[in-house]
Order: structure tokens, then C-alpha cells, then sequence
């Protein structure tokens, strides 16, 4: 990191073109955020308009008391940031590029196992709103939308995650590699931080259970729900339709996770991640990554990136924060790799902080739920506007020109793991 009497960056025309009239913005969307600024004005919202089911499936996580999701917050709530001043004079640029690709800025939709049982058609609106914005979304798995579906809504931004189904030689998850392939995807992300499932206390007190299925209590519960009901009107019952080649039956929500159980399951081996890497033409990162000596071996495999999380906190209750592991690990592969954070993302402000400590880009689940619960189709679209906007001004704030700059400014980070806690 520079000592404090490095220069500060010049300004070029490139950030401040003369005389650049504000972009417009319609009477609806400046509206909408006089009325929900935060991604947590978007979750009080979403809590009183979905079914309680949903809410709590799309909030909750591991442990009796969200600990690990609370965490999170509290870990990215303390770092700070030093700023700079004398040399920003508008919300600069958030323009980025990932492995080649151009984004408008370094934030993208994570992987959600089954969205639309938070709200119906969760895939689709994501999709939409991704491409429009040009950011990244990462289709899960278990989506009720298939890849070439999203692909076709999402053509410049779609990244794909994948589950480990390892019977017959991966026969399914190589073959799910060449649909990946074959439809266009950008980027393929291994999943390795769920190898088994744990127990989420407020999913099970709504009355979700596993094997999921659609219990009368839960068909109640949807129905004192209008927002929603309407959405799985429009939408149809979520079904994980990417298995749909591979099962003999329809692909329900409860088919499928029957069919996970005998297929799927268990995190990736290193042995397997070498062998998918030599099956994907394209970038890959690996999920799941919270301690150098993996992120090392990830750079040894040959992939592209990785994701540094402990799944939202809804695996486990006991990890460390994201942002805790983050400093140690772009120590160790910074230069070689680019790093992803996830969990806890709520704002501009945790983007920045992130790349300030070593990230290339942020990914955010809950904030984009808890904008479809509010606002329905219409929410992604306005939580990539919070996004773009508190990071732009959070720029400004810090004295940086453009997201790369983030890593001058000096930080102070208590939770941060040192070398002899590793």
C-alpha cells in the first residue's frame, strides 16, 4: 500500500467531460428513491408485503440467532476508510472490466438457490435488470429458469454457478458444462462452500422443510400474499427446470431435491476442479474460498478467480466474516487472480470497502431479494441504482477517480485476520 505522501491520481477530461449535462432520471425512479434510499428501507417493505415463508427463506440464516449474517454486517460496518480531498469534482465513473468483459460497475447479483421461493419469477427480473444495467448475474443451479432461457436475456452478463452432481463420471455436470458453453456463458463459478446442509432455524418455523414441498400451510401463507400471488400467477410454480434432461419426472421442487440427494451433493474436490478446468474453455472461479492456502491452490489449478464467502452466513453460524479473510487472502493471490467478495453486501459503501481491501468486484444476494419483495419486477433495476449511486459518491467522498483507485485509500480494519491467526 503507498505510504501517505503519494500523489494523489490527476484529473483527465476522460473523467469530466466538458460541460456533461446530468443524465435524466424519470419522475418514477427519483421518486422511488426519495421513498426506499437503502437496501434496508427495501426489506421492511419486503417483509410486509410477502408471505412469511418467503421472507424468512429469503432473510434468514444458519444458527438460532443469524449470527453469521449479523457478522457479516458488523465486520463490513467497521472498516473505515481515510479520505483524500482536493481533487473530485462530480460522482466519478464506476465502469469496470472483468476478465475482459466490460461492467458498468463492480457489483453483481450472487447465485440464489431457488429465488422464486422468495418471489416467483426471481430469475427472470434479475436477468433483465442485469443485462439493461450491464452488470454480472450469476444464474444459480436450481433456477426455475434454464440456461439457455437466461442466456437469451442476458447475453453480455450472465455468469453461471454449478453444483457437484458426481455420479457416472459428472456425466450430468459436464453436460451442464457444455450447455454452459454452447449458450454463451461468461464466466463458471464451482460451488465447494455447501458440502452438506445445515439447519436454518426461521425457514423451518415458517414451515419450509426438507425436502421441500409445498405444504397447505405454506399454500395459505402464499395466499395472504397478493404482490406474490400475482407473481406466481404470472410466473408458475418455481420448478428447477435445468435438471429437466436428466430426471425422469417433472422437475418440482421437491422432484428435484430428491433427485440432488441421489445425483448431487458434496463440495468439489481438488481433484474434480482440475478436471472440470480442463473441460471450460472460458473464466472460472471457485466459491467458497475463506483461507490463502485454498486461494494458492485455486491459482496452482489454473482457474481464474475466486469468491470469497461464507455463504451469506445460512450454511454455518461460526465463520468469520467475508471481509475478515479478505486482506489475507488478496495478500496471497491478489496479483494473480481476481477476487470476488460475497456476504453482507448491502450498499456502495461495503462495495467500496471491499475493494478497498483487496477485491475486484462485489456480488450481493439478500439486497436484491429484499428488492424484488418490495417492489416486485421493478426492485432489481432500482437496487443496482442505489448500488451505482452510493458507490459513485462514495468515490467521490474518498477522493478516487475510478473503483481501481479504491486501493490507495488507507483503511483500518479491527476484525481482520493477521498471519499467525492463519
Amino acid at each position: 500500500m503507498p505510504d501517505e505522501t503519494t500523489s494523489s491520481p490527476q484529473i483527465t477530461p476522460d473523467h469530466y467531460p466538458a460541460n456533461a449535462p446530468p443524465e435524466p432520471i424519470s419522475a418514477e425512479k427519483l421518486a422511488l428513491k426519495r421513498r426506499y434510499p437503502t437496501s434496508f428501507d427495501l426489506r421492511a417493505r419486503a417483509k410486509r408485503r410477502l408471505p412469511n415463508f418467503a421472507f424468512e427463506y429469503i432473510d434468514g440464516g444458519a444458527g438460532a440467532a443469524d449470527t453469521g449474517i449479523n457478522r457479516n454486517w458488523a465486520a463490513l460496518d467497521a472498516v473505515e476508510m481515510l479520505p483524500r480531498y482536493g481533487n473530485v469534482i462530480a460522482p466519478p465513473p464506476t465502469d469496470i472490466e472483468l476478465f475482459g468483459q466490460p461492467y458498468s460497475a463492480p457489483i453483481g447479483i450472487a447465485p440464489i438457490g431457488g429465488p422464486g421461493t422468495g418471489f416467483p419469477g426471481a430469475e427472470t427480473y434479475f436477468a433483465r435488470a442485469a443485462q439493461a444495467a450491464k452488470i454480472p448475474y450469476t444464474l444459480g443451479m436450481l433456477s426455475a429458469i434454464t440456461i439457455e432461457q437466461a442466456a437469451q436475456i442476458a447475453p453480455d452478463v450472465l455468469w453461471l454457478q454449478l453444483y457437484r452432481f458426481a455420479r457416472n463420471e459428472h456425466k450430468i455436470g459436464l453436460d451442464l458444462v457444455r450447455r454452459a458453453g454452447d449458450a454463451g456463458v461468461k464466466v463458471l463459478m464451482l460451488t465447494c462452500d455447501t458440502p452438506v446442509r445445515t439447519t436454518r432455524p426461521r425457514e423451518t418455523k415458517s414451515g419450509i422443510v426438507n425436502p421441500f414441498k409445498l405444504t397447505n400451510r405454506l399454500r395459505m401463507d402464499a395466499l395472504s400474499s397478493l404482490p406474490w400471488f400475482l407473481s406466481l400467477m404470472r410466473n408458475g410454480i418455481p420448478r428447477f427446470v435445468n435438471l429437466r434432461p436428466y430426471m425422469d419426472t417433472d422437475p418440482s421442487m421437491e422432484a428435484a431435491a430428491k433427485f440432488m440427494r441421489t445425483e448431487g451433493g458434496g463440495a468439489f474436490t481438488w481433484d474434480e476442479i482440475a478436471r472440470y478446468r480442463d473441460h471450460w474453455n472460458g473464466p472460472m472461479v471457485l466459491k467458497g474460498v475463506m483461507h490463502p492456502d485454498d486461494a494458492e491452490r485455486v491459482v496452482s489449478l489454473g482457474l481464474d478467480g475466486m469468491v470469497v464467502t461464507n455463504h451469506g452466513g445460512r450454511q454455518i453460524d461460526a465463520l468469520p466474516a467475508s471481509v475478515d479473510v479478505l486482506p489475507s487472502i488478496a495478500a496471497a493471490v491478489g496479483e494473480k487472480s481476481t477476487i470476488i467478495l460475497d456476504s453482507g453486501i448491502r450498499s456502495g459503501v461495503d462495495v467500496a470497502r471491499a475493494l478497498a481491501l483487496g477485491a475486484d468486484v462485489a456480488l450481493s444476494g439478500k439486497a436484491f431479494l429484499w428488492s424484488l419483495g418490495a417492489l416486485g419486477g421493478r426492485g432489481p433495476e432500482h437496487m443496482i441504482d442505489l448500488f451505482k449511486d452510493d458507490l459513485a459518491a462514495t468515490l467521490g467522498q474518498l477522493g478516487c477517480l475510478a473503483p481501481a483507485e479504491l486501493r490507495t485509500v488507507k483503511t483500518r480494519h479491527p476484525g481482520a485476520y493477521t498471519a499467525d491467526e492463519l
